[in-house]
Formats: structure tokens, sequence, C-alpha cells
């Protein structure tokens, strides 16, 4: 069994290749930057390519035959999917890394808005997304990143191809790119006595461990088809308890001030903040026999124990 990550070396991505390569898997990986792979994957042996995702002929060439496993974490508007199709038609499964930024609201307010969307608790895979971008917008700024987002998925889905379309929400994990936990890690560290929440630390922004979606990913290799899945870890912690997790994984005694919601907005701002809970529904998934590896919590330690060891040796 052989499989192609596009964008191999990020949390999900890395996640993905160490979980396949540890099943027996051939992984081949692509990136700009030979520095950014993780020892730990080539000491599994997953090979490296730098290749840039824009370089259609050489991701053609590199999945040659075929490969039972297509993996692209870099598809970021439908121009970059339609380049790629002769590529996805040679593998038997591909798997297209979305966002859950795409979805509206009820009122049509979606994550990257001015208003605060309220969706209903939990998000389905039928709830309605924004309208897909053109080729021509930013798919790196605030307001095009999820439409060019929903133009990559129906370019995919579109195609006929065996591609699932997988949406997780707030991503951790070993070698994220940017690490949520990575201010607080900091602030532990080096003996802050007190950190603040804003809105009383009970907001809840869904967990997405890279190494659930890993798991999803294989899960649907073996399933090929045409198909839109969430993927979130089981339950929803809030903000208070994700800092405290934090806390108790670095050992750190501080107190944890939690703000009223009248507070100056910048004042105890965090990465899980929302007006609204923000909740995935995976239970498609599991009914196609997806098993999580673990919850939200115990997995955050892996990318908590990570940014330390980034910390420390500096």
């Amino acid at each position: 069994m052989r499989a192609v990550v596009l964008g191999g070396t990020g949390a999900i991505g890395g996640a993905t290749s160490a979980r396949l390569a540890d099943a027996g898997w051939t992984v081949d990986v692509t990136g700009r930057d030979p520095a950014s792979m993780p020892a730990e994957l080539v000491a599994a042996g997953v090979r490296f390519h730098q290749i840039e995702r824009s370089d259609v002929r050489a991701i053609n060439a590199l999945v040659g035959d075929g490969a039972e496993l297509l993996v692209d974490l870099l598809a970021y508007r439908g121009a970059d999917v339609r380049a790629l199709l002769p590529a996805m038609a040679s593998a038997t499964s591909t798997v297209l890394i979305s966002s859950r930024a795409v979805y509206l609201d009820p009122a049509g307010r979606h994550i990257n808005g001015d208003t605060p969307p309220r969706f209903p608790v939990p998000i389905g895979e039928g709830t309605p997304t924004l309208p897909p971008a053109g080729d021509d917008v930013d798919p790196f700024s605030r307001e095009g990143y999820a439409p060019s987002k929903v133009a990559a998925e129906n370019a995919a889905l579109d195609s006929g191809l065996p591609v699932t379309v997988v949406r997780p929400s707030k991503v951790h994990g070993r070698w994220a790119r940017n690490p949520r936990t990575r201010t607080l890690v900091e602030m532990m560290l080096r003996g802050d006595k007190r950190i603040e929440l804003a809105g009383r630390g009970t907001s809840i922004d869904h967990l997405t461990a890279a190494t659930n979606t890993a798991a999803l990913i294989e899960t649907v290799a073996a399933l090929p088809g045409r198909r839109i899945l969430n993927s979130a870890d089981p339950g929803a912690p809030s903000a208070e308890q994700i800092v405290r997790a934090i806390a108790t994984r670095l050992g750190w005694e501080g107190t944890i001030d939690l703000l009223d919601d009248a507070s100056v907005s910048e004042r105890g701002a965090h990465p899980w903040q929302s007006v609204h809970p923000i909740v995935l529904d995976t239970s498609a998934a599991v009914r196609l026999g997806y098993a999580p590896v673990g919850d939200g919590l115990d997995l955050l330690t892996e990318e908590i124990d990570w940014v330390a060891g980034r910390v420390r040796s500096r």
C-alpha cells in the first residue's frame, strides 16, 4: 500500500504519514523545505520530496501509475484541484483537507465574518456553506479563505472521482505550523503568575487532534467514495478546561483569572474564543468505522510537549 501526502510535514500531514508508515504503508510526502521534515518521519521510513504544490508535473510523476491513497493538504482554490485531477484519477482514494470555516449559520453568518455566527449544535456536514470563490480570489485572505475552500471542495466532488473531503475544526498536534498553545506554554514556562481568560473561559470551539484526523484518513483510505466528513475530537472542552489541561501538563501553579464578558476585548484574548459554541457532528465518520485515538484534552499533550520542547531549546 502506497500513500502520497501533499504537505506531509505539518500537523495533519505528519500524523497521517506516521500512522500509515507504522501500519506498513510506503509513504511519500512533499514539502518546500527539507529542513521542515520531522526526524521522526525520516526514522519511520517516510520519504520526503521537495515539490511545490503548484508543480503539477512533478506531483503527477510522484504519483506515477497509481497510489492507494493521495492526501492533499495544500489545495486552497478550485484551480488547485482541477490541475491535480490526473494525479487524483491515478489514486484509488483521494482525501482533500478543507475546513469548518466553510459553514454558514441559519442567518447566513460564518466564522470569518464580522458578526459571530450562531450554529446549531452540533454542525452536520449538510449545513449550508458559503458560495464558492473564483480563481482570482486570494485564498489566504480572511474574506477569501473559506469561499476558496468551498471552490476546492466543489472541484474535487464534481470530478466524479472517489474523493473524501475532510473538514477539521481547530487542529492541534506535533509539527503544527502555528500551534495555538504556544503563547500559553511560553507564559507558563517563564513563570507568569496569572493568566487571564475573556468570557470567563466558558467559550467552546471544537478541537481536532491531528492524530484523530489521521485515523479518519486511514479509515476512508480503505473505503473509497465521494463524501464529506467532519473531523473533530470526542467531547468539546471549554477554553478554561483547555488552559487548565496545559497548566497540569506543565506543572504550572499560577492563577487563572476568568474575566467577565464586559472586559476589553484584547484583555484575556485566547485562541478558543467563540461567542456561541462551535461543535462539529462526527457521527457520519463513526458510521464508516472510524474510531478516534482519544479525546481532545488527552491528545493535546502531544502539542504541549512538542511546543514546550521547542521553547526550552531556544
